[in-house]
């Protein structure tokens, strides 16, 4: 500890208050709250014995701190807030998913409001339903809206509308709208239809099918079957639209209950989210902390950092599987946010413990799952490079592997590619492609020699192992040309296509890794997204010589216009089917190549 540190901690004050913590660079690594400043900083500086290693490590960095005096711990808790939004310090717990779900917005103070989709709630007089956990049944539930109740669609000003005497649009005539841009319909008439909506979209229907059951029966009845057809459809996707929310038998509660549970380095929060009486969604958030985090602090650092974006929906009830550090302070925080009481407990018994430990199962299974998918990842990349290199006898993973293939058709168009894989996965930006410019017979050992030469004839980055399609007599090329440009140490393999063989260079027997690895798959990967990329560039040339070889009967046009025009519509057809107009668009054309282009084809068909 500098001097500097042990000055500022005797002046510390015995008072609740923010601290912020710098490191040798001036960058904020942590921010924390406490009711009394001097103790609770103090405690960082003391006794290592009483610190986790993760936490020494942090304290290793300190090289400086602030603190903020404030007038109670409830305000203490709202500046941390907001300054771990500000800092994302290294060393706080962290909420790695920012998403806002989408929640749909009535503004009843409004003679004809609209339906909107909106990211976030406001303090707006508005009624606001929500959150949707699933984006695209937002949009189903609009449109049932719409089919069920005649409410306007469009954006455009009512009062304008009305003052102008405008004509009401097509969705009046089919019965999709009321029109309340013509002033065909009265305020009140108007907000009937919106408390059905409302009841809708807040999962308060129960009666709507029923209802709409006997209209059926009576259209049908009445022999108007295509009327009874269209009842039909609206009762079947109310149906589908109540069976996605899953009724629990608290009647009408409401609330978000959150579980939160760690396996190893990871943290996460998985929240239930209950309107009316019904867990309309689930969503899982991960987070990420520096230093160990037990569970109690972990329900904290999510709680204020969730509710205090502003835009998140706070219900009357917020439930946790256990306890939570400030809970008392955060619901007063939330209270006061929401200008009404909110809750925050740990049921015991009942229902309402049932939900949390519905929670924390799914918390806990989630966890289990993406720790298993991760154990998958790493065999089939990190894993499987670490595989491959000892069967290949190399000394490390290859980091970055490259690997060419070669295509051509009856030895016309012939190309090589080069793709490049880093770390297992696929860097499509060093990807290369070789158009064969010495090979004519499409002589698959002359177009390697070709494209190798070219590529480690340049001064460029190095692969980790080079990979070539093919067995032993592409492996013996590729050989020649490493040692001809210098680079012989670069280490080389081959796998043959027929037996899936690797070969490699002063090794008489063929390599063989077994079906099922990890090794063995990532190889193939990569040597069938090497023959992708040859054959789709293969094919790119095949289309560009066809179009060439009608388009240079055409006067006036020379290897610009054929260039622009073959990057404009790539294929003979597509050109066929243009205008003049269109032609003339291209870079490069005028309205005489334009005219000789569309006569030519037009006067071919």
């Amino acid at each position: 500890m500098n001097r500097i540190l042990e000055d500022k901690i005797a002046l510390l004050p015995d008072q609740p208050g923010v601290y912020k913590m710098f490191d040798a660079s001036g960058e904020v690594i942590y921010v924390g709250k406490a009711k009394n400043l001097k103790n609770r900083v103090r405690q960082y500086f003391q006794s290592s014995r009483n610190h986790t290693p993760k936490v020494l490590a942090m304290v290793s960095h300190i090289e400086n701190f602030e603190t903020i005096v404030v007038g109670s711990e409830t305000e203490a808790l709202s500046l941390e807030s907001n300054l771990i939004k500000a800092f994302q310090p290294k060393y706080n717990i962290l909420l790695k998913d920012d998403k806002h779900f989408p929640y749909f917005r009535i503004d009843m103070k409004r003679d004809f409001p609209r339906v909107e989709i909106v990211r976030s709630v406001k303090q707006d007089g508005a009624t606001y339903l929500g959150p949707y956990i699933v984006g695209p049944s937002v949009r189903e539930e609009l449109r049932l809206a719409y089919d069920l109740y005649p409410i306007r669609h469009c954006k455009k000003n009512i009062e304008n509308a009305i003052a102008k005497r405008e004509r009401p649009c097509l969705m009046y005539h089919i019965g999709k709208c009321c029109a309340p841009c013509s002033g065909r319909i009265s305020r009140e008439e108007y907000h009937g239809y919106l408390k059905e909506v409302i009841r809708l979209l807040d999962g308060k229907s129960g009666d709507l099918i029923p209802k709409l059951e006997q209209i059926m029966a009576e259209y049908a009845e009445n022999m108007e079957f295509e009327k009874a057809a269209l009842i039909r459809d609206k009762v079947k996707a109310l149906r589908a639209l109540q069976e996605k929310q899953v009724a629990i038998t608290v009647k009408g509660l409401s609330a978000d209950v959150f579980a939160a549970d760690s396996l190893g380095d990871a943290l996460m929060i998985f929240a239930l989210y209950v309107r009316n009486g019904k867990v309309i969604g689930t969503h899982a958030f991960p987070m990420s902390s520096e230093v160990e985090t037990e569970l109690p602090e972990l329900r904290r650092a999510f709680l204020m950092q969730y509710y205090d974006t502003g835009e998140a929906d706070i219900p009357k009830a917020v439930l946790l599987d256990g306890p939570s550090a400030d809970a008392e302070a955060i619901s007063d925080l939330l209270s006061e946010k929401c200008h009404r009481k909110v809750s925050i407990d740990v049921p015991q018994r009942g229902e309402k413990r049932k939900l949390a430990e519905m929670a924390k199962r799914n918390c806990s299974d989630l966890l289990a799952k993406n720790a298993e998918l991760q154990k998958r990842a790493w065999e089939r990349d990190e894993g499987a490079l670490r595989d491959l290199a000892s069967a290949l006898g190399l000394k490390t993973a290859p980091s970055r592997i490259e690997c060419f293939d070669n295509s051509h058709l009856f030895g016309t168009n012939t190309v090589s590619s080069m793709v490049v894989f880093k770390d297992g996965k696929p860097d499509k930006s060093a990807y290369r492609h070789y158009r064969i410019q010495t090979v004519r017979d499409g002589d698959d050992i002359e177009t390697m020699r070709e494209a190798l030469t070219r590529r480690f004839s340049k001064q460029d980055s190095r692969p980790d192992l080079l990979l070539l399609d093919g067995g032993k007599t592409q492996l013996a090329v590729g050989v020649e040309v490493l040692s001809k440009t210098n680079n012989s140490d670069v280490p080389i393999a081959a796998l043959a296509e027929s037996e899936e063989w690797m070969y490699r260079p002063g090794v008489d027997e063929p390599i063989i890794l077994p079906r099922n690895s990890a090794a063995l798959h990532l190889v193939q990967r990569i040597r069938d997204e090497a023959h992708r990329f040859a054959i789709t560039y293969h094919r790119n040339l095949r289309s560009k010589s066809a179009l060439y070889s009608q388009l240079d009967q055409i006067p006036g046009i020379g290897e610009k216009r054929k260039r622009a025009l073959f990057d404009a519509f790539f294929t003979v057809d597509a050109i066929k089917a243009a205008t003049e107009e269109q032609l003339q668009s291209v870079k490069g054309m005028n309205a005489p190549s334009s005219r000789a282009v569309f006569q030519y084809f037009h006067f071919e068909d």
